[in-house]
């Protein structure tokens, strides 16, 4: 299947195939239009690892509570250097410029393949292709990257490594803001064999952006994930029912749980519902790290958060066969979280 970017090359599109034309609702035009970025959570990593503990303690409960009221929030002052993360977006643009013929050497077939490029989401059970291509590498407990371009293995292998050690202070956060202890999380996920993907969302020019989507409204599937873009806005999170564009700070992460943060949380943490649209005039590049639990990991909601008010709103279910029945169905909403729910 030619790629969205080998499509948009190929040919002098005034339009767009039916085949990536998206059918919307009403829901799809709730579009929050106030500076709702006055309001996003914001962050400051620095104080979730500084030496005041006074500092620490309110870093964590505004942590608590972003994860609570928005399962969003942008976060700073998080040390990973500013070359190294623009070098990871000009490596992906090097990758998505190689030929078609050299990146389907890297397509892929099944879910679990280390190294998988292609377009959409997954075509195989979509009515309706999305206007987004992709690379998506197992980095973690192996790390697999593809060796062309020069110099892109090592750029995303020394990244990832730095996204893991910013993850690993979050969830130590999350698990005092739920009040867990501090490795909780890690112990109970298993996160040192735990599964962190790479995954690179390269969304051409659209001439009718208005009839496409980058990616439909979702969750994801892991516990955290970290974002990074371009310049080039186009992420949208679901809050109280309105869609909420996301313009963040310059050098900053944003991060959103996922729905095994919703599960372990036993339903206090929501898994943010959120997509990406697309636009005419430039190539939006988003680069995200996605840290789950050990593939053999049977997730359940935390035994020391059921309580006789907060019964186990989920049936347990290891992370690889949630990611099975997540890759099984349509990109939509929290229908997955919906076949686990007690």
């Amino acid at each position: 299947m030619l790629s969205v970017k080998g499509l948009v090359e190929s040919h002098c599109l005034s339009s767009i195939p039916s085949k990536f034309v998206c059918p919307k609702t009403p829901e799809d035009s709730m579009l929050c239009e106030s500076d709702i970025n006055n309001i996003i959570p914001t962050i400051d990593f620095s104080h979730l690892i500084s030496s005041n503990p006074n500092q620490t303690s309110k870093a964590i409960q505004q942590l608590g509570l972003a994860c609570r009221d928005w399962g969003f929030f942008m976060l700073i002052n998080h040390g990973v250097a500013e070359t190294l993360r623009n070098e990871v977006v000009k490596g992906s643009q090097r990758f998505f410029d190689l030929t078609e013929e050299e990146k389907k050497e890297y397509a892929g077939r099944d879910l679990l393949d280390p190294i998988r490029c292609g377009t959409s989401f997954n075509p195989s059970v979509e009515k309706n292709l999305f206007w987004r291509d992709y690379l998506k590498l197992q980095v973690h407990p192996h790390f697999h990257a593809p060796t062309n371009p020069p110099g892109f293995s090592e750029i995303i292998e020394k990244y990832c490594e730095k996204s893991r050690g910013v993850v690993e202070v979050l969830l130590k956060g999350i698990s005092r803001s739920l009040g867990l202890e501090e490795n909780y999380i890690d112990e109970k996920m298993n996160l040192e064999s735990g599964s962190q993907v790479f995954v690179v969302n390269y969304y051409p020019p659209c001439p009718k952006p208005e009839l496409a989507m980058g990616l439909p409204a979702h969750t994801d599937h892991g516990l955290l994930t970290l974002l990074m873009q371009n310049q080039i806005g186009g992420l949208q999170v679901q809050h109280n029912g309105e869609w909420v564009p996301v313009n963040p700070p310059p050098n900053s992460y944003l991060v959103n749980t996922g729905d095994q943060m919703e599960v372990l949380s036993n339903g206090r943490y929501k898994s943010v519902v959120h997509r990406a649209v697309v636009n005419k005039k430039a190539v939006r590049i988003s680069i995200g790290t996605a840290h789950g639990p050990s593939l053999d990991t049977c997730i359940h909601p935390a035994s020391d958060l059921i309580t006789h008010d907060y019964p186990p709103a989920y049936r347990a279910i290891t992370y690889k066969d949630y990611m099975f029945l997540k890759q099984s169905n349509p990109l939509d909403t929290k229908s997955c979280l919906d076949l686990i729910r007690i």
